[in-house]
């Protein structure tokens, strides 16, 4: 079968709460660094046609340090690519965001640590979305030393939550301690953390308690790793190159398979901005690896 036949519903579903979605998904952080405008509403609405149901974006996911679209004169925002391009939304379509990392009034880059800020943010969201709630709101934050509580910040999103703003509630960039103090406060459907085949691999712990409490996990730069922002990883190990060759597909495609095959509450979201390889990354949701290769894998 060829990879554009293949679709997002190969990889199985999860739910988020009450909101089930297939297992790979889509990230719009990169839609936003292509001066094509065109081409990123034409990405979005393929990577729905391919069955995608979950989309990950952010109100900071904006064209790279705020410069202005080529021809257009204006920044580009990934949630507004979203908005025009599937609105009216898709009945079973997903959308999480994140709040926490935003931008001051003077342009500098700044963390929401009040419930005035936090709301300014999940506002903003509904705004350029235009939606009147918010499936999935994740708490991105920046780790340090511990004790670094949450309570408060994950308290006003519980609120909004309460007021109808938001649907379900997430943690991104988090620890163990982190996810028991929000779990005691409300329930959390995700977490997401950069994690990969060769990145953060401390986080596996973290990942197999979420599968144990029914939490899905999350990981961003999935296919990147430790390049993150700057794109797709430019060498891959000696076992993934291999993999990749004996199965005729991609190092991308096997980093992405196994990915998904670290949990069946692991959910994937890669992003691009490329028609060929969104059919590419779909498609890795139905490429089942043997013991055997997930042995060398590993």
């Amino acid at each position: 079968m060829r990879s554009d036949e293949i679709t997002a519903a190969a990889a199985g579903t999860w739910t988020l709460g009450d909101l089930t979605v297939n297992r790979m998904g889509f990230g719009s952080m990169r839609l936003t660094a292509n001066p094509n405008r065109e081409l990123a509403i034409t990405v979005l609405r393929r990577a729905v046609e391919l069955g995608v149901n979950h989309i990950d974006t952010a109100a900071f996911y904006f064209s790279p340090g705020g410069i202005l679209d080529v021809g257009s004169g204006q920044t580009r925002y990934a949630t507004e690519l979203i908005r025009d391009a599937l609105t009216p939304y898709p009945s079973d379509l997903v959308i999480t965001t994140k709040v926490g990392p935003g931008f001051a009034d003077d342009g500098t880059f700044s963390m929401a640590s009040t419930e005035a800020q936090l709301r300014a943010q999940v506002q903003e969201n509904l705004r350029r979305l235009r939606r009147d709630h918010l499936d999935v709101v994740n708490l991105r934050i920046v780790k340090r030393p511990v004790p670094d509580s949450i309570a408060e910040r994950f308290g006003a999103l519980v609120k909004m939550r309460d007021e109808g703003l938001i649907r379900h509630l997430g943690l991104s960039n988090v620890r163990v301690d982190h996810l028991d103090e929000a779990q005691q406060i409300a329930p959390v459907v995700c977490v997401q953390n950069g994690y990969a085949i060769d990145t953060n691999r401390g986080d596996d712990g973290l990942l197999k308690i979420c599968g144990e409490r029914g939490v899905a996990f999350v990981p961003f730069f999935a296919i990147a790793g430790p390049q993150r922002e700057a794109g797709p990883a430019e060498s891959h190990s000696d076992p993934v190159q291999e993999i990749a060759r004996a199965r005729g597909v991609t190092p991308q495609q096997v980093r992405l398979a196994w990915t998904l095959h670290q949990g069946r509450h692991v959910l994937a979201i890669p992003g691009t901005g490329n028609p060929a390889h969104l059919a590419e990354n779909i498609a890795a949701g139905a490429l089942s690896l043997s013991p055997t290769e997930l042995a060398q894998l590993a």
